[in-house]
């Protein structure tokens, strides 16, 4: 008999339980800001060798024109301007989008009782 068992008033004869927590139950870790911060700057900078990749093979001079304006530049620049440019307008519409919920969710919140209604 050890003296573990001895303290717990476990009997000599009795079968000894193992005292180990399953995988299944065994308390997991979550991920903190700091390993999401070094993901997230992982995965920038792999973004950033391809754009750099992008960039060097795409350096064939083409001519833009847009509203009456005329100019030459690297098809890869002309490219990764035309995708920024998408990005912008897709922000623009999700935050005219985002805007609109938060003023209809206050306007419901108001006329529903919401902090600051009479009682």
């Amino acid at each position: 008999m050890s003296f573990q068992d001895d303290v717990a008033g476990v009997p000599s004869g009795a079968p000894r339980q193992d005292r180990t927590v399953p995988p299944s139950v065994a308390p997991t870790s979550r991920p903190t800001r700091t390993a999401a911060l070094w993901v997230a700057v992982a995965v920038g900078l792999v973004v950033l060798v391809m754009l750099i990749v992008f960039f060097v093979q795409n350096q064939d001079m083409i001519t833009v024109r847009f509203f009456g304006l005329q100019g030459t530049l690297a098809l890869g620049t002309t490219l990764f301007i035309a995708a920024v440019g998408g990005g912008v307008l897709v922000a623009l519409a999700g935050g005219a989008r985002i805007l609109q919920l938060r003023m209809a969710n206050h306007r419901r919140r108001k006329g529903v009782g919401g902090p600051g209604a009479a009682p």
